[in-house]
């Protein structure tokens, strides 16, 4: 073989090795793209599996008569038995497991959507994709239902929408989280935005409630407290009773949008809309207990709660800065009204609860009719004295900023109030009262705190002369010196957080699960505020 041959035979295989390389290269590069794909899709499958199982809501409920945990996740729910355990651990079925029920609410793993958006963005896709939430509501709620067959669960309510609550986000609360749920469990609604004080009231005065299975309140503790009166006086309308409460023949639903939500938290346990919206679409019934508020034989209004002196003066301080946001103003008027504490000096009257009233009530109705003031041997006990504040209240009062609530010793519906008098002492004591409401428990454990089990109150300033707080800012530093004002003014109250001015006297009485709420009586509230002023 010649030279030149010998040199294009070399130069055709250096250019086959060259093309050869050039083609491994591309070949890799190609490999590395494919196994980079591969591993961002599968990336991208984990993260959506992960994300399809995000806990959107847990918690206890009843089907029929069993507890059960309800897990619901983007793409099922889930509800298992709860089995109660003996003190050796062991369940009192050992041989049989628990049963587990599950339904799917993905039709697909690749493109899970949150089964709230979908009635939200309108999207039809994302609404197929859910479909499957919408059954798993609905067979829920029927597993839920009455065993006897009868429905206990609304088809039709009444919604009441207060716009300006707290931080006016409770149009926002119904839209995002709530109609969903009432959309899929196939519940319709007549939805009333509230334009001003009492607009509830007078709507609930002409409002035909035989069409409706329920009435819904979205907002804070003063829209709560009108409505549960409003519902009330309707009652009593419609019985022909002026003088005599009724109890409403409809169950009152609450969706907590304010700054405490005492109520929904003593009902709920948390400040959950979704969780208060689950309540009542399975139909969870509540019978709650109320208090009559009266003066000198004229209704005030119906309600909850009440305080007098210093809740009372600190809420009427509050309400002169509406214009600061809520947590700076109920700050503000704690610290103020602490500066220039005072004493009320009053006559306080009780009339202890029966001890069959500290139970639930076998015959509600029977209960209802009785009149505290005549109620058999039992007779009124009296005190006079300087008094810093008094509470009366018929539920526990749970709130974020009082875990244990302000009165950890009533329940919803034991028929009998919880008395909290306190008498009066130093500025430092009371604030060491005060602060151990947010703790564990203690805030009892004072020689100046006094505490009852009580059906009936009565509260009458001595002077019957009422209070202000440009005439309690001009007596000085005194700490035992009552509060005497120029004739004609009235005491504050806060009656369900709503401040309430009276000149005279005032009688609570207890009427014992006057009042139906969805929902279900906890122990305790999520706590996640606290005050920072004391």
């Amino acid at each position: 073989m010649s030279e030149p041959e010998e040199e294009l035979q070399g130069e055709q295989r250096d250019s086959t090795k060259k093309k050869k390389k050039k083609k491994d290269k591309r070949s890799g590069r190609k490999k590395k793209k494919q196994e980079k794909r591969e591993e961002e899709e599968q990336q991208q499958v984990e993260e959506e599996e992960e994300e399809s199982e995000c806990v959107l809501l847990r918690g206890i409920f009843k089907l029929g008569k069993k507890s059960h945990d309800v897990l619901l996740t983007r793409t099922r729910l889930t509800w298992t038995p709860i089995t109660p355990e003996t003190p050796t651990g062991m369940n009192h079925e050992s041989n049989k497991s628990p049963s587990l029920g599950m339904i799917s609410t993905a039709t697909r793993t690749t493109a899970t959507v949150s089964p709230l958006s979908p009635l939200t963005n309108g999207n039809a896709v994302a609404q197929s994709a859910n479909s499957g939430f919408a059954a798993a509501l609905r067979k829920l709620a029927k597993q839920a239902e009455d065993p006897r067959g009868f429905s206990i669960r609304p088809r039709y309510l009444k919604v009441f929408i207060n716009p300006s609550s707290h931080k006016k986000e409770a149009v926002h609360i119904y839209r995002e989280h709530v109609a969903p749920l009432f959309k899929m469990a196939d519940i319709r609604t007549d939805i009333t935005v509230t334009e001003r004080k009492g607009h509830a009231l007078s709507v609930m005065k002409e409002c035909k409630l035989d069409e409706y299975d329920g009435v819904v309140c979205v907002g804070g503790d003063g829209s709560v407290a009108e409505l549960c009166h409003a519902m009330v006086l309707r009652a009593q309308l419609d019985a022909d009773s002026p003088k005599k409460p009724v109890k409403p023949v409809l169950p009152l639903g609450i969706i907590p949008g304010g700054s405490t939500d005492v109520v929904s938290c003593s009902v709920h346990g948390v400040r959950d809309p979704v969780t208060a919206a689950l309540h009542i679409v399975l139909g969870h019934l509540q019978q709650v207990d109320m208090c009559s508020f009266s003066s000198l034989g004229q209704l005030v209004r119906f309600g909850f709660s009440a305080m007098f002196g210093f809740g009372g003066q600190s809420l009427a301080r509050a309400e002169k800065k509406r214009w600061m946001p809520s947590s700076r103003r109920r700050e503000y008027a704690l610290v103020k009204t602490l500066a220039r504490l005072r004493p009320e000096d009053c006559q306080l009257s009780f009339l202890p609860a029966k001890k069959s009233n500290t139970n639930m009530f076998q015959n509600q109705d029977q209960d209802q009719d009785q009149d505290p003031e005549s109620e058999g041997e039992e007779s009124w006990t009296t005190n006079q004295g300087l008094y810093l504040s008094i509470s009366i209240m018929s539920i526990p009062c749970l709130s974020p900023h009082t875990p244990n609530g302000l009165a950890p010793n009533t329940s919803l519906a034991n028929g009998s109030a919880a008395l909290i008098a306190v008498g009066n002492t130093s500025r430092s004591e009371f604030i060491k009262h005060l602060k151990r409401y947010s703790s564990s428990s203690g805030q009892f454990g004072f020689s100046f705190v006094e505490t009852h089990a009580v059906s009936a109150v009565r509260i009458r300033p001595r002077s019957l002369i009422g209070w202000s707080e440009e005439e309690s800012e001009e007596e000085g530093d005194s700490k035992t010196s009552p509060i005497i004002q120029s004739e004609g003014a009235a005491f504050p109250w806060n009656i369900d957080g709503e401040l309430v001015e009276i000149a005279n006297e005032v009688l609570v009485r207890v009427h014992p699960q006057l009042i139906t709420l969805y929902g279900e009586e906890v122990d305790e509230a999520e706590s996640t505020v606290s005050c920072s002023c004391l």
